[in-house]
């Protein structure tokens, strides 16, 4: 399951997209009068014409970047794995967790995973799929067996792979930036059942606690701690950030555009890598190496590398379906 894309770069695609997204309650989490004339008074009459020539910029063999590399993930992956049906779901858009769930039913499957694509659980990517998945499988009345992927925030299946990625980009005058997908700071407090950690206690996002387990900023951490160690950085050789805001909530911080313009009057090279998201979309495509590389460049930056999402490497195909498979035992040994 992936988080969904427009059918087509024009307003009324992208209009339509917005409305499923932002109506649901798991991504702007306000009173539902609220959340109604903020998503159809305001942003529904302004962003879509905004945002639709941003998506025909990126738009590939005339689709979505994000559909096209993951379906082609979604076929590797069920070349790598016996007897394993893979199929994908959108959260909003097309095709949908609905179409993904009927086919897999009509193929016989009597034991199913769902597979999120978020390395870093959240409210608004996770539990909004898996909501979703357990409302169309009430509906059509279907009871396979059934596990969850989960967080793999720091797995070497996921790690690997993404240092791989990175280290050809590397120089000894290179700044690494991890930008992660933003969320409202109220979603990550929300995540702490202890109410007493998260965004509460210093350097929160950096200490394992059991009150963080599932925190969304401790996990892009825990992502940053293991590729750093990974490659041997220094501590002035990389940074975290967090972009893709919308809406006045407060949200994590610091901004990926304002790191990038500390950078920018440095002598580095920036690399930028999003390891937030599986496959290129329109936060990488368009909001990364167009946005962000033009906002480093008027800031006085120079270099600018931005670093491809994991999509089908083979490596990283390799690595998921370790997870998949593990899930899949351990889901016949509860099973007997």
């Amino acid at each position: 399951m992936n988080i969904g894309t427009p059918d087509e770069a024009t307003v009324p695609s992208v209009r339509k997209y917005l409305d499923e997204f932002l109506m649901d309650p798991d991504v702007i989490d306000i009173p539902f009068l609220l959340r109604f004339m903020l998503v159809k008074g305001i942003i529904l009459n302004t962003r879509p014409r905004k945002i639709a020539p941003r998506y025909a910029s990126i738009w590939m063999e005339g689709d979505s970047p994000l559909r096209v590399y993951t379906k082609r993930m979604a076929n590797k992956l069920e070349s790598e794995m016996d007897d394993v049906e893979c199929e994908v779901g959108m959260r909003y858009g097309n095709p949908s967790i609905k179409q993904g769930l009927l086919n897999l039913k009509s193929k016989g499957v009597d034991e199913l995973l769902l597979a999120p694509l978020f390395p870093h659980h959240a409210q608004a990517t996770t539990e909004s799929s898996i909501r979703e998945a357990f409302r169309q499988l009430n509906d059509m009345d279907w009871q396979p067996s059934i596990s969850e992927l989960g967080h793999f925030e720091d797995d070497p299946a996921f790690i690997d792979p993404l240092v791989e990625s990175i280290k050809p980009h590397l120089t000894k005058k290179s700044h690494l930036l991890f930008s992660f997908h933003g969320l409202p700071v109220s979603h990550v407090k929300r995540s702490d059942k202890s109410g007493q950690h998260c965004q509460q206690v210093n350097g929160c996002c950096v200490i394992s606690k059991d009150a963080n387990t599932m925190c969304y900023a401790h996990h892009c951490n825990m992502t940053v701690n293991a590729v750093v160690k990974k490659l041997g950085l220094t501590d002035d050789s990389y940074s975290i950030s967090y972009q893709s805001r919308l809406g006045p909530a407060k949200w994590l911080q610091p901004s990926t555009l304002s790191v990038i313009e500390d950078i920018a009057k440095e002598d580095s090279d920036l690399v930028v890598v999003s390891p937030a998201f599986l496959v290129d979309g329109l936060e990488t495509l368009e909001e990364l190496d167009i946005e962000a590389r033009e906002h480093y460049i008027e800031h006085g930056g120079k270099n600018f590398t931005l670093v491809k999402c994991l999509n089908d490497d083979s490596d990283w195909v390799k690595g998921l379906a370790g997870l998949i498979n593990a899930k899949f035992k351990k889901m016949i040994v509860m099973n007997h």
